[in-house]
């Protein structure tokens, strides 16, 4: 490793060594088994799966079991559970560890009005105790490390992150995410990576930063600013799933991923929506990939593709029109 590089290489994480301080967010319908790992194939220190609803897991039901379903033997995944009831959340950790889940992720910074309602997510920061006992429960439920996601406060008259984390590392958190908002902000303005480092200050255990983060310049400011540990990404790998590892290789030194590009590119994506559609199934699968795919053509430049492509109901049909949309990329090179 360089000296001149800004971050550690690597993150102890219990018996982990998250390597490099990159890694992938959760992110709602994105972030399944395949986009997962694909990113990790790039190279990511950690990749975490959509937010699992404790309960529903436990409960069997199908759509829960899927997105938090892991990918034995790979990259290290952390599953995100979320919940209000201590006793579903200790037995949501407990399926999830037994299914493979080398780390658990406590989710309380979701800001959906669906989830908040539910006193869950973001809301669990107008009830410290309550979030408490929820942590407490985890912890005491499973053996591997335990970490939280959450923001800076309910809204910008609380900002309570700090004494939530201060909480939470006492009851055996060993690392805390940090998404620059608060709840009520939701996704609006700009992440304050600044307002971070009041965390940072307030623990001895890692902080990533999150939030607005998609490129080299955008996570060295806000590692800058948040004097975090590492950074935690999910709307700039959309179509860019090697992003992380390029971030990695400029902030850690790390090995320089090969971007694939032209036919190398297409026959990436095309293994991609293979893999949705046999996780998911030709018919879901072939929705679930739309959004995927509709990035994919933005970043490769070739919107013209689109609408044949985002709007087929055939899945053959896609995959023609893909390789036909790279051939042509291919030959314009």
């Amino acid at each position: 490793m360089h000296l001149h590089k800004e971050k550690a290489l690597s993150l102890p994480l219990g018996p982990l060594s998250l390597t490099p301080p990159v890694f992938l967010a959760p992110l709602a319908g994105i972030t399944d088994l395949p986009f997962r790992r694909l990113v990790a194939r790039f190279g990511a220190g950690l990749v975490v799966s959509e937010m699992v609803a404790s309960e529903e897991v436990v409960r069997n039901r199908p759509e829960a079991r899927a997105r938090a379903e892991l990918g034995f033997g790979e990259q290290a995944t952390s599953v995100q559970l979320a919940g209000r009831d201590p006793h579903w959340m200790a037995e949501g950790a407990r399926f999830v560890e037994g299914q493979g889940a080398r780390v658990i992720d406590i989710n309380m910074g979701c800001p959906s009005k669906r989830v908040t309602t539910g006193l869950c997510g973001s809301a669990l920061l107008r009830d410290l105790d309550l979030a408490l006992a929820l942590i407490e429960a985890v912890v005491k439920a499973v053996q591997v490390p335990v970490t939280l996601k959450t923001r800076l406060g309910w809204d910008d008259r609380l900002h309570n992150a700090p004494d939530l984390a201060r909480r939470a590392e006492a009851a055996g958190v060993r690392m805390i995410t940090i998404h620059g908002r608060t709840r009520c902000q939701f996704y609006k303005g700009h992440a304050d990576w600044a307002a971070i480092r009041a965390v940072k200050e307030a623990v001895t255990i890692p902080v990533i930063a999150n939030g607005d983060i998609t490129d080299t310049a955008t996570a060295r400011e806000a590692l800058r600013l948040s004097g975090a540990d590492g950074v935690m990404i999910g709307r700039g790998a959309q179509g860019a799933p090697w992003k992380l590892a390029q971030i990695a290789h400029d902030i850690c030194g790390t090995a320089a991923p090969k971007i694939p590009e032209g036919g190398a590119l297409g026959r990436m994506i095309l293994d991609h929506y293979d893999d949705m559609l046999t996780f998911y199934g030709r018919e879901l699968g072939l929705r679930m990939a739309r959004k995927h795919l509709g990035w994919y053509l933005d970043e490769a430049g070739l919107p013209h593709a689109r609408e044949a492509i985002l709007t087929s109901t055939d899945p053959a049909e896609v995959i023609q029109l893909l390789e036909q949309a790279f051939a042509e990329l291919e030959l314009a090179a």
